[in-house]
């Protein structure tokens, strides 16, 4: 069973007082609330402002074909103090993108904060960043992290100095608010907290593998299989690669 929190020994991000920027990056058939989820705790982050960023100025519309409308594109987004990024099945069109995988490069380079959420995680593998640190991303995906160089952990949310991670879709939600403690402190976080009503106290307790009866678990691995293969194929891919490189 993962657990909701672990922080690495790297330095975490400190308080601050400043003013704060986050870029969150959105692309044709995301998965929406892998932004939406973390957008609705940022914008409330004391003295913040956000930008949302894609490929192009142009709508686009996550896997289930809800419309989302970007503010810039990446060629003139210079960087943020946090940057999101999103997954969903959109994500494995970008593996190769190098717009994309050099905006992930850039901020973690300049020791920008860099937010994953879901497969996003994979986006950060695929731009090279994850070598030797502690993530977490969709129990579907987690197990190819290591081909990226990654230490998967089974938790919600996963801070390793620069780089935070949250699991599954959801977990975005914690991981916004684990941020928003570590940027303006816990008060800060809390208050976000009970202005959403975010309080979880699911009907049915089918949320991981472990605890989805075994039909349920069966249907979803039936209905993911081809996106995993992609994803897999890509993750070896990118394994023998890198290896052959050096």
């Amino acid at each position: 069973m993962s657990v909701p929190l672990i922080v690495s020994e790297r330095s975490r991000p400190e308080l601050s007082a400043r003013p704060l920027s986050v870029g969150c990056l959105i692309f044709e058939r995301m998965d929406q609330i892998d932004f939406t989820g973390p957008f609705e705790v940022l914008s409330r982050m004391p003295d913040t402002t956000i930008q949302v960023i894609a490929k192009k100025v142009a709508p686009v519309r996550d896997v289930k074909g809800l419309r989302l409308s970007p503010d810039g594109c990446i060629a003139d987004a210079g960087l943020f103090d946090v940057l999101l990024v999103p997954g969903g099945h959109g994500q494995q069109s970008l593996m190769h993108d190098e717009a994309v995988l050099d905006l992930i490069r850039r901020h973690v380079q300049n020791e920008r904060l860099v937010f994953s959420v879901c497969t996003g995680a994979l986006l950060c593998g695929a731009a090279g960043v994850l070598m030797g640190r502690q993530v977490t991303t969709h129990w579907s995906a987690r197990h190819l992290m290591r081909h990226y160089g990654a230490v998967p952990v089974d938790a919600r949310v996963v801070v390793d100095g620069n780089l935070i991670s949250a699991a599954g879709v959801t977990a975005g939600l914690d991981a916004a608010l684990v941020l928003v403690s570590l940027l303006r402190g816990d008060a800060a976080a809390q208050e976000i907290q009970l202005a959403i009503e975010y309080a979880p106290n699911p009907i049915f307790h089918s949320g991981t593998p472990e605890s989805a009866p075994a039909d349920v678990l069966e249907s979803f691995q039936k209905k993911y299989e081809a996106i995993g293969t992609a994803r897999e194929k890509e993750a070896v891919r990118y394994a023998a690669t890198y290896h052959a490189d050096r």
